[in-house]
């Protein structure tokens, strides 16, 4: 397979060919870099109560604390996007590493609510500029696949997510702190920026639009400006997506912990089983690019609502909830994200490939960053169970609404 670098505005000159070999470690790594992400921001949510319990936080400022941080990843997005356009995107996935790998190591050294939540904030600004830059990378290079691309970087994202806990509980749980695993991570985030750095080749993270995309000049069909329905449309299923998985993500060991009465081990694999979930992104991004995606995304939209209902007001015992943690790692994951990411940049030209990431990143991650706030307060008026029913089964109806404004024939698809 060959790229094109080079990364100026217009500049699509082909270079030397990757061989396979290093296609397939350049990928692997950032796979790679992108499971550690997730590992890294997972290990925040089962120590929740212990964290509140230490340091007084109420419910609803742990639940700011818990997804709050995705406002990080919102703010980064769009000039990410932008940069990704026009600098070295293996450059910028390295800064980032380093960024998230900063604040992550501050986080153990908090006093109070208002330090920690700069340190979260911190966290999330490198790893939105991170994710931003590399599913702009992997949907330039992987083009026509990208949806494939990026099924398989959530499969990695989702055994970062099923890991994370597992390994933080641990941690936290051999240490006898709950601090240890935040060094722990953030050491391991200064070593993967290494890795990228010597393994990952530029001919790959600089694709313009990749080996496999036709002549330019051959996408008018597709608005020229980035901001057009299309992006209006899958902005709205990402807002409400982002709403409804990080707010089951965010309080959910809560809510075994104190409802159901869960061990913390219970609430950590019952979290874990979600990130197994979320590795069905590998079959969620194969069917994106055989079929109408606003479809597959009104589906899936339903089957989280599904999930939702019977995890907040009908199942009790852990069994049945490993059960739906896994079912809604699947569709609120690996289909709703790997499908929102990757039809937000087929609703924009090539060029722009890195902004249609960075809308992405903005319109899901603003909505995540207050997901847990407003299901804390949902909580405190409806309980658990209505709070579950109105942000994580009800809402997903705006989204399909949202998805009924998309336009297949404007899109970059194939023909």
């Amino acid at each position: 397979m060959s790229s094109t670098t080079g990364h100026s505005p217009g500049d699509t000159s082909p270079t030397t060919s990757l061989t396979k070999t290093s296609i397939a470690i350049g990928f692997a790594v950032l796979c790679a870099s992108y499971m550690l992400n997730a590992m890294d921001r997972q290990i925040f949510y089962p120590l929740l109560p212990e964290i509140r319990a230490e340091l007084g936080f109420s419910l609803e400022q742990g639940g700011l604390l818990a997804t709050g941080f995705t406002l990080g990843l919102a703010l980064a997005g769009p000039p990410a996007g932008y940069l990704a356009d026009r600098l070295s995107r293996k450059a910028i996935i390295l800064v980032s590493v380093l960024v998230y790998s900063v604040g992550t190591l501050a986080i153990p050294l908090a006093v109070g609510f208002a330090d920690m939540s700069v340190y979260r904030l911190v966290s999330g600004i490198g790893e939105g500029v991170q994710a931003t830059a590399l599913y702009a990378a992997i949907g330039a290079f992987f083009f026509h696949r990208r949806a494939l691309a990026a099924g398989v970087v959530g499969v990695a994202f989702g055994l970062g997510v099923f890991l994370g806990p597992l390994i933080g509980s641990e941690l936290a749980e051999g240490w006898g702190t709950w601090r240890a695993p935040f060094f722990v991570f953030a050491s391991a985030g200064l070593l993967m920026s290494l890795l990228i750095a010597v393994t990952v080749s530029r001919n790959m993270t600089e694709a313009v639009t990749g080996a496999a995309a036709p002549a330019a000049g051959t996408y008018d069909h597709v608005p020229a400006s980035p901001y057009n329905r299309n992006t209006l449309g899958v902005g709205i299923a990402c807002a409400v997506s982002g709403l409804v998985f990080y707010g089951y993500l965010g309080l959910y060991p809560t809510f075994l912990r104190e409802a159901l009465a869960f061990t913390a081990d219970q609430a950590a694999f019952a979290v874990s089983m979600g990130g197994l979930g979320a590795m069905m992104a590998l079959p969620a991004g194969w069917l994106g690019d055989r079929m109408n995606q606003a479809r597959l995304l009104m589906l899936a939209m339903v089957a989280t609502a599904v999930t939702a209902y019977l995890m907040y007001r009908v199942a009790t015992t852990p069994s049945a909830q490993y059960v739906l943690s896994f079912l809604m790692g699947t569709f609120a994951s690996g289909f709703l994200f790997t499908n929102c990411s990757t039809a937000m940049q087929r609703a924009v030209r090539p060029e722009s490939v890195g902004r249609g990431a960075g809308l992405f990143m903005f319109t899901y991650y603003v909505a995540a960053a207050f997901s847990g706030l407003l299901f804390a307060r949902l909580v405190g008026s409806l309980g658990w169970g209505g709070a579950g029913l109105w942000q994580l089964t009800l809402l997903p109806v705006v989204g399909i609404l949202g998805l009924l404004l998309v336009d297949p024939s404007k899109m970059v698809v194939k023909r």
